[in-house]
């Protein structure tokens, strides 16, 4: 009798044992499972995010292709600001070319342009006055603050990490560094902005409406009928329009420097932007040289 009981309890505690077994390898199946599954989605994921890239990528190329084209081919795209789209590998394809004598050079514009496109992102005049001595001081050669200004000691004091360059500005990113400079004012301003052009001014012909919008004095009526008749005339193939009222801050040249900036869309949402600036070079192995090659921020509709 004793040895049934004993039995009866080796066979319970074994069973026991086999239920803890077959639960763990449920549990470690299971996680490798989810493990397995977790893997496959982030590769699929990362698989369409490089597609994206490619065919954005493949946008830059194909915009540069066509500006290469001859003057005389009517076909040939122009840094005109329009958005050509297209399809490829299965995507949507969006690009833009804009000519960068067609913003305002952080660098090289006339003082009282930069002040007035600074006013036209909301800043108040006090405002405008500290973030234009602030950028002054940024990029001249010395250390001597200007009234409203910032040098190396006040940005040590407000606990910057960076330092006024006493130099040009080499990218526009370095903008948000300057003391003063919010990411939302950036925010509003970098559309407008460049350090490519090396211009005093803006030619009209290329700007947008927004970087027209900066023009000192100038009234919201003069700009629609500006922005009208240039319309026309882009689409009669004409020259655009005179611009007099505004004739001060306006250069009929171009830079030479195009930024372009190529938008991907795959067939399941997975968006891709890429944002260049190039020039054309001549001679040379490189017939383009690249002064950015950044991801673009994806624009909400």
């Amino acid at each position: 009798m004793r040895e049934n009981k004993r039995s009866g309890r080796q066979r319970g505690l074994a069973l026991i044992i086999v239920l803890w077994m077959v639960t763990l390898l449920s549990v470690i199946a299971s996680s490798f499972a989810y493990s397995m599954r977790s893997d496959l989605l982030l590769a699929h994921n990362l698989l369409l995010s490089s597609k994206a890239q490619a065919l954005a990528d493949a946008g830059v190329e194909r915009a540069l292709y066509e500006l290469a084209k001859p003057e005389t081919d009517l076909r040939r795209w122009k840094a005109d600001g329009l958005r050509r789209e297209f399809e490829m590998g299965g995507a949507k394809i969006a690009v833009t070319v804009t000519d960068e004598s067609g913003k305002i050079d952080l660098n090289s514009a006339q003082d009282t342009l930069l002040k007035a496109a600074l006013a036209s992102c909301g800043l108040n005049e006090e405002q405008v006055s500290t973030v234009m001595d602030a950028i002054l001081d940024w990029r001249d050669p010395d250390s001597l603050k200007r009234s409203r200004g910032a040098e190396e000691d006040e940005y040590r004091a407000a606990g910057k990490k960076f330092r006024p360059s006493n130099g040009p500005f080499e990218i526009l990113e370095e903008m948000q560094h300057v003391i003063g400079v919010t990411p939302n004012l950036y925010a509003k301003i970098a559309g407008i902005l460049t350090v490519y052009s090396k211009l005093p001014g803006i030619n009209p012909a290329l700007a947008s409406r927004e970087v027209l919008q900066a023009i000192p004095q100038l009234e919201a009526t003069q700009l629609e009928a500006y922005l009208s008749q240039r319309q026309q005339n882009l689409e009669r193939d004409l020259p655009p329009p005179p611009f007099p009222v505004a004739a001060s801050y306006l250069l009929q040249s171009n830079s030479q420097v195009v930024g372009i900036r190529s938008e991907a869309l795959l067939a399941d949402g997975t968006q891709f932007v890429r944002e260049a600036v190039v020039k054309a070079t001549s001679g040379g192995n490189r017939p383009y040289h690249f002064f950015r090659w950044v991801e673009g921020i994806v624009k909400e509709k």
